[in-house]
């Protein structure tokens, strides 16, 4: 029989957490892929550790049939209760190792290079402004703009250390001037000793003494005013869809790819190649040429 202690959720919760970090997993991802188990132990009417397989092939059957969860949101309820079940547990069983979600390749959304500049005129203030510049500019991910502090930001080199971004990685970005004088313009206005962006509180008054970031659905929020005020949104268009434009334009530029790659902090060169097919290089020259290649012979001749 299991003990009150370990039969709560929050044990096993904490127990799984601790498994995916042993694993080489951040906190933050493993806490991500966890999130099922909590879930599973509130739709469960028995502690955990005395699930059976048949309990795990419901709980899978109703996330995914009843509450219609996304590909990605299954993807993680699978690492999660694997990692329950078999890393934690200790349990064999086949349903564990059956249950697979088939990965889509969607290509991301990609604006024009003004298209990215219209929008972020229209952001409804400075802080929107400076933060959107940023992460397109620099090809950053959202939290990883949010959390950028004084001392990441380096004006002799004109780099920025991007600290601890996905899978625990750092990583140097190259900081293009103007995007650094706005930075400078944006601080000079809280003059908070350690964070970019922090949480200016109701009225702006808590700017300079906060230790809090600023909250990140607010620029979500504002890239979607900015987006229709410019008469530019689109579905699906958020703050990543910045990193993505970044990764394209910097290719059309003629940039390496394997700079990309590195400015992105991408570990496999296949993730920055998928930008390929969102450019345009060359898309004009390799219509002419197959309009000449495919071009029916007999019908020149009766042309002739």
């Amino acid at each position: 029989m299991s003990s009150p202690k370990n039969s709560s959720v929050e044990y096993w919760f904490q127990r799984t957490v601790e498994s995916l970090r042993i694993s080489g997993k951040s906190t933050r991802t493993a806490e991500t892929y966890a999130r099922e188990v909590r879930i599973l132990g509130r739709w469960l009417n028995k502690p955990l550790d005395q699930a059976t397989a048949e309990d795990v092939r419901q709980f899978y059957l109703y996330r995914l049939i009843d509450k219609k969860l996304s590909d990605v949101s299954m993807r993680i309820l699978i690492c999660g209760l694997r990692e329950l079940f078999t890393s934690v547990l200790g349990k064999e069983w086949p349903v564990l190792e059956h249950m697979h979600v088939k990965r889509k390749c969607k290509l991301p959304i990609v604006i024009e290079r003004d298209e990215v500049w219209k929008i972020i005129d229209k952001s409804d203030n400075v802080c929107h402004r400076t933060y959107l510049t940023l992460v397109y500019t620099c090809g950053l991910r959202l939290s990883e703009a949010v959390k950028i502090t004084v001392h990441d930001i380096d004006g002799k080199r004109m780099r920025i250390h991007i600290r601890q971004g996905k899978g625990g990685k750092d990583r140097y970005v190259p900081l293009p001037k103007t995007t650094y004088r706005l930075l400078r313009q944006y601080w000079g206005i809280h003059r908070n000793p350690r964070l970019i962006f922090p949480a200016l509180g109701r009225g702006g008054q808590k700017g300079a003494t906060t230790n809090r970031t600023m909250p990140t659905v607010t620029v979500q929020g504002a890239l979607r005013r900015a987006a229709n005020a410019a008469s530019l949104y689109r579905p699906g268009l958020r703050i990543h869809t910045l990193r993505h434009c970044f990764a394209t334009h910097l290719l059309e530029a003629g940039i390496n790819i394997h700079a990309i790659q590195k400015y992105m902090g991408h570990s496999d060169l296949s993730t920055t190649l998928r930008y390929f097919h969102l450019t345009k290089m060359g898309q004009l020259d390799n219509e002419k040429i197959l309009n000449v290649i495919m071009k029916d012979p007999r019908q020149e001749e009766k042309n002739a």
